[in-house]
């Protein structure tokens, strides 16, 4: 089997999520287009040529009759790599029934026991590209931080971007960074395009900082880690409960700082996006007449630092599974 075998087949598991459910783009209904977006991911996922076991997915098996954690996915021939699959088949299920941009549907694989099982609860994160690696602290300030990012990329302040989820909780990032008068750009929902954002030049963003879901946390450190980027996280726990599943985990102490490669502990993972709405980095599923639609999407191997932009165009009715 090989190495590009596998990060086409990826492509092909989130185009099959992003036709499935681009159709439901503004009408008003995230749990059908995130239902959508699961049943072709699945789907995709029978003929890939692993061993594959989700550790991030929909939920428990009580909770998520489809990608629930623990569900054996791929072909499973005994031959065959056993890998972590961590899935967000549809990142911006109130984006995408609004018709809003930055919803994807997303993959990231690595070897068993790579890829951080992290809980279903909050994380701050903090993620650059290549250009600031090894200067973001989560434990310094938002202002140490911002400045130490801008002088890494040889730009003033005034240059820097800095990618922040729009919530009450994040109102000290947004004035701290305003305050030294970096550029803000606010988002509502979806995060893993937001970090997927940070690690290309081109995308104009330098910097995100926030605190978002946990699984999504792994997911998008495995784009940054295959990008040659850095992330660092913290848990945040609520709840007595909260703390538990941290215990359960292995993880005692909640300040503990997860750096990237405590998130993604091989350098021989895999991270596939496709656009679903119109994102910073990928343009959405467009249909350009009955039948035919077109994706766009990114794969990528940290291990090689091979990134592919892929511009697909589908005939759908040649093909319920949409691959």
């Amino acid at each position: 089997m090989k190495n590009q075998d596998i990060a086409m087949g990826l492509i092909r598991v989130t185009e099959a999520a992003a036709l499935a459910s681009a159709k439901y783009m503004g009408r008003g209904d995230k749990i059908a287009a995130d239902q959508a977006a699961v049943d072709g991911m699945e789907k995709a996922f029978g003929l890939m040529p692993i061993r594959g076991t989700v550790v991030i997915g929909e939920g428990e098996l009580d909770n998520a009759p489809m990608l629930y954690i623990g569900q054996e996915v791929g072909i499973g021939h005994e031959t065959m790599p056993e890998m972590d699959i961590a899935v967000d088949p549809l990142d911006g299920t109130s984006l995408i029934a609004k018709g809003l941009p930055n919803s994807i549907a997303v993959v990231a694989m690595g070897p068993k026991g790579s890829l951080l099982h992290a809980p279903d609860m909050y994380m701050k994160k903090i993620a650059v590209g290549a250009g600031a690696k090894g200067v973001i602290d989560i434990d310094k300030s938002n202002k140490e931080n911002i400045i130490n990012v801008a002088m890494a990329l040889n730009k003033d302040v005034t240059e820097l971007t800095v990618m922040v989820q729009e919530r009450e909780r994040h109102s000290d990032i947004i004035k701290d960074a305003r305050e030294l008068g970096a550029r803000v750009k606010l988002f509502s929902d979806g995060d893993i395009a937001a970090v997927l954002a940070c690690g290309f030049e081109n995308t104009g963003i330098d910097l995100m900082m926030g605190t978002g879901g946990a699984p999504e946390g792994v997911i998008s450190a495995a784009a940054i880690k295959c990008m040659g980027g850095d992330m660092q996280a913290k848990l945040v726990a609520y709840n007595e409960e909260e703390v538990k599943r941290c215990k359960d985990m292995g993880i005692s102490d909640l300040n503990k700082v997860l750096l990237i490669d405590d998130l993604v502990k091989s350098d021989d993972v895999y991270f596939a996006a496709t656009g679903i709405t119109d994102c910073d980095l990928l343009k959405g599923v467009v249909y350009s007449k009955k039948s035919f639609a077109t994706t766009h999407s990114v794969v990528m191997r940290a291990k090689t630092g091979t990134i592919r932009f892929i511009e697909a165009h589908h005939q759908l009715s040649k093909s319920n599974l949409y691959i």
